[in-house]
């Protein structure tokens, strides 16, 4: 499958499960300021790509967020959460902290301490492995213009459930087969 392929599936994706179910709802003002990227299946490069994107983002304020997205080499949600890891502590040695900070999706993801079909982890299964560069001066004013930004989880969470597993794995899975 090509890159282009795969972005447009994340763009699918965002558009009708992020946006459209409104799971965040910082998402579409930012949509046409949104840095799409296809990483490599090799881990360390996945890394070095990561810093990169950092720097661009440094370098082009008018890009707003990036989707960092590993269509290879993460499928499983453990080796996922292990690199995610890795990367904040790069971001870290590298300086970005205050800065940047990663948000993730995976089409396994699961809450710590939830059941795995739960409907709630919906909320943050992508078509593919993302991670998800935010600007941090970005998210400070958009969750100071929203009234009780903590109350955001709990709402998608009841909101997951009120919509059921069986919508969310069809939103899913049609933004995984589009082509």
């Amino acid at each position: 499958m090509s890159s282009e392929q795969v972005i447009g599936r994340v763009q699918h994706w965002v558009r009708e499960v992020v946006v459209g179910h409104n799971f965040c709802p910082f998402a579409a003002p930012s949509l046409d300021d949104t840095h799409y990227q296809v990483l490599s299946a090799d881990a360390e490069q996945r890394l070095h790509e990561l810093v990169a994107c950092c720097l661009r983002l440094r370098q082009q304020p008018q890009i707003e967020t990036a989707l960092l997205i590993v269509p290879e080499g993460l499928d499983d949600f453990d080796c996922y959460l292990d690199q995610l890891a890795l990367a904040e502590d790069l971001l870290s040695a590298q300086g970005f902290d205050g800065e940047f900070q990663l948000a993730s999706f995976h089409p396994d993801y699961c809450f710590a301490g939830v059941e795995p079909e739960a409907a709630e982890n919906y909320t943050n299964r992508s078509p593919y492995p993302i991670f998800h560069l935010l600007r941090e001066a970005s998210l400070s004013q958009a969750l100071g213009s929203v009234t009780a930004p903590e109350k955001i989880p709990e709402r998608n969470r009841r909101y997951a459930e009120q919509l059921g597993v069986g919508k969310l794995q069809a939103s899913l899975k049609q933004s995984q087969e589009l082509d």
